[in-house]
């Protein structure tokens, strides 16, 4: 006997590489349920190469589910999560809905997982831009402490749905079939669908992730401030971000310096990452050995490379860091969630919970 897992969202591209992850999961899974809209309802996917039919996610769809892993937006997750809690499950969502939650874990299992033991039935998967970066700087904080972290980020097109992969390729193929001016090229989803204004991707470089804030930030990199703090549990680290969209598929790359508390030395940072779970180290500049995104794609591993001392502060070191944002960004950083339920023994239905249904 194992568990009943469902997927919510289970025809978007995170879902896609949700249920590639659980195939390929030691999650005792014994039965498998794909959920997503009513329009999907009845098409067949494949779970292990049987044919599973997609059910509409409902308010009554979750009877019988211990482990419900959510990809369809924050609205769907916001609307169905605390039924599927009601109902018994355990909730592994990977919107921005209950990041910030204060009921709600936000769990990098190489991090935090620790965060899970008093879980109250909702357990949040941090931003994928997020993701990496912990995995990168964990093995440093817990060497030589955190000051500052300051991070642009160069995010492929996929970290925004199927949508924003097919408007890219028609836009590349637009310009280097037709010979189209990338300036004349149409766009209706990037840099955010939610937004007024949509730019042409292809052979471009977008510096808006998500909608602006009051503080001229993007959502996109008040997430990386806000979830860096609370995954760390250190209120006290600034943190600042620029996330930049640009023309690559998948894969997720980030130029990220850092302040220590306790100056460093690069020798052992990079042995600290070498031995850190999750994180493999690419630096041999020698031999221009370095992180890739397209080297990374189909990794749950996030790469790390170029580090190095910055020039004029002591405590200073810069790095690059790239990982796969449909899997370690998302996917399978929410089924390892899932894994370090079930080996923590958390998984069972919870009377504490504490999320309101709206």
């Amino acid at each position: 006997m194992g568990y009943t897992v469902a997927v919510v969202g289970a025809t978007g591209a995170v879902g896609a590489q949700m249920i590639k992850m659980l195939e390929e999961s030691t999650l005792p899974i014994g039965k498998i349920r794909l959920l997503a809209s009513a329009r999907s309802a009845g098409k067949v996917l494949q779970f292990k190469e049987q044919d599973i039919i997609i059910e509409e996610t409902t308010e009554t769809a979750f009877d019988g589910v211990d482990i419900a892993l959510f990809s369809a937006g924050g609205s769907t997750s916001a609307k169905y999560a605390p039924y599927a809690v009601k109902a018994g499950a355990v909730v592994v969502d990977n919107t921005s809905h209950f990041r910030q939650h204060p009921d709600a874990p936000l769990v990098v299992p190489e991090v935090n997982a620790h965060a899970l033991d008093n879980h109250k039935g909702i357990i949040a998967c941090p931003n994928c831009s997020t993701i990496q970066m912990m995995v990168a700087l964990e093995p440093i904080r817990q060497q030589w402490g955190l000051k500052r972290i300051i991070v642009s980020t160069y995010q492929a097109v996929s970290g925004a749905g199927v949508g924003a992969i097919m408007e890219t390729q028609e836009q590349l193929r637009a310009v280097l079939n037709d010979g189209l001016n990338p300036k004349d090229l149409e766009a209706k989803i990037l840099p955010s669908g939610g937004d007024k204004k949509h730019y042409p991707i292809a052979f471009n470089a977008l510096p808006q992730i998500d909608v602006f804030t009051d503080n001229d930030y993007t959502y996109e990199e008040m997430k990386m401030t806000k979830e860096t703090k609370k995954i760390m549990e250190d209120d006290a680290i600034a943190v600042s971000a620029t996330c930049v969209r640009i023309p690559v598929l998948s894969g997720h790359s980030e130029s990220v310096y850092i302040e220590t508390k306790e100056i460093a030395d690069i020798t052992a940072v990079k042995k600290a990452i070498a031995n850190f779970p999750g994180a493999v180290l690419e630096d041999d500049v020698a031999h221009q050995i370095y992180p890739q995104a397209v080297n990374a794609v189909g990794s749950r591993d996030t790469f790390v490379g170029r580090i190095r001392k910055d020039l004029d502060k002591e405590n200073g070191i810069h790095m690059w860091v790239v990982s796969d944002n449909l899997l370690k960004g998302a996917a399978w950083n929410s089924v390892q969630i899932a894994e370090s339920l079930h080996e923590r023994g958390l998984v069972h239905p919870t009377t504490e919970m504490k999320f309101e249904l709206k």
